[in-house]
Order: C-alpha cells, then sequence, then structure tokens
C-alpha cells in the first residue's frame, strides 16, 4: 500500500495545518508540490483530488481526503499512538472532546477568516509586488483583538484552549500565526500576557520549526 502523500504548497497554512500534524506525529509522507501561482489546484489532476480546487489534498494509501481540518482529525485518530497525541487526554470522554471541538470550531468561524486576511494583507500580498490596503488591516485587527480577548480569559484558567494539554485545537492556529509574529500585528498577541505565553508554547514546538 502507498504511504502518505499531501498535494499542497510548503507556503499554504491550510497545507501546514496538515504537515504540522505529521510532524507532530512522527509519520513519513511526502508533499507532492502543487503550484498555486500556475493555478494547478484549479486544473486536473489536483481537481479529481479536491473538486473544489483548494490545497491540500491528502492521501493514505487508497484513502482519500480534502479540507485541512478534516485531514489533521483523521491523522490524530488514525495514528493516535503514534507520536504526539493532539485528541484530550481521554479521548473517549465525550466532554472532553466536546470542548476540543468547540476550539476548533471557534478557529475555524472566528481567528482564521480575520488572521488569514491580516496574513494576505501584511504578507502575501507584498509577497506577490501588491499594496497593502491599511485600512484592511485596521479593520481586521479590531476583530482579531476582540477574539483574542476571548483567547485571553479562557488561557487564565487553562493552560491550552482546550485545557491542559496541547491539541488540535492550538495545533490548527500555528501556521498563521507564525505569519502574523513577523507583522505589526504581533502587537496584539503581545499586548495579553496569557495570550503571548500560549503563542511563544506553541510556535516554539520542534513540529512547528520544521514548516518554517
Amino acid at each position: 500500500m502507498a504511504g502518505i502523500k499531501v498535494f499542497g504548497h510548503a507556503a499554504s497554512t491550510a497545507t501546514r495545518r496538515v504537515l504540522l500534524t505529521l510532524h507532530e506525529k512522527n509519520l513519513d509522507f511526502e508533499l507532492v508540490h502543487v503550484e498555486l501561482k500556475d493555478g494547478e489546484h484549479k486544473k486536473e489532476p489536483f481537481l479529481s483530488r479536491n473538486p473544489f480546487g483548494k490545497v491540500p489534498a491528502f492521501e493514505d494509501g487508497d484513502l482519500k481526503l480534502f479540507e485541512s481540518r478534516a485531514i489533521t482529525q483523521y491523522i490524530a485518530h488514525r495514528y493516535e499512538e503514534e507520536g504526539t497525541n493532539l485528541l484530550p487526554a481521554d479521548s473517549k470522554n465525550i466532554s472532553h472532546y466536546a470542548i476540543m471541538a468547540i476550539g476548533m470550531e471557534v478557529e475555524a468561524h472566528h481567528f482564521d477568516p480575520v488572521a488569514s486576511k491580516l496574513a494576505w494583507e501584511q504578507v502575501f500580498k507584498i509577497f506577490y509586488g501588491m499594496t497593502t490596503d491599511q485600512a484592511v488591516v485596521e479593520e481586521e485587527e479590531v476583530k482579531l483583538a476582540a477574539v483574542l480577548d476571548v483567547y485571553e480569559a479562557r488561557l487564565k484558567e487553562f493552560k491550552y484552549l482546550a485545557g491542559e494539554t496541547f491539541t488540535l485545537t492550538d495545533l490548527h492556529h500555528i501556521p498563521v500565526i507564525q505569519y502574523l509574529l513577523g507583522t505589526p500585528t504581533k502587537k496584539l498577541f503581545a499586548e495579553r500576557p496569557r495570550v503571548n505565553e500560549w503563542v511563544e508554547e506553541i510556535t516554539s514546538r520542534p513540529a512547528s520549526q520544521k514548516i518554517l
């Protein structure tokens, strides 16, 4: 049976989310480069792997998946006994699992849309030779600050967003945070002591360093 393959781009935050999970699990895999600037993700053969034309796509033997957060959950469960446990310490405790699930939903629907816009304006636009829209940055920073205020309160109670152990909830934040730490938006993390400690901890993990 063929091994694990990730079809994506190493600079993509969604692709990095999957790569990070694989590194935390100490799993061997192949990254198959998809050139975004040439539109490879919008045509075959990539569309046969993800009909919505977004990276990454994923294969584990005969299993084919897309959507990065679905892929990370598959990896965390399928390889639960490998590497870092990315599920609640008692993964069979439905209440603990539900708390982690809430955190993943908050990341996907409240944190990431705003953080990704900020990364686009301040990192990727520059890479593509475009001009940052400072008005958009200011507007999105207000939204991100509100999310981080919620995180600050949560992190006063627990070491991580889903409790006392590092889980997928925390991991899903890392790729876009890594980009934002190289921008003026870094101040929003630094201004909040518990958030700042959390960011420093999760971005300094060995697996996090491997996707830079």
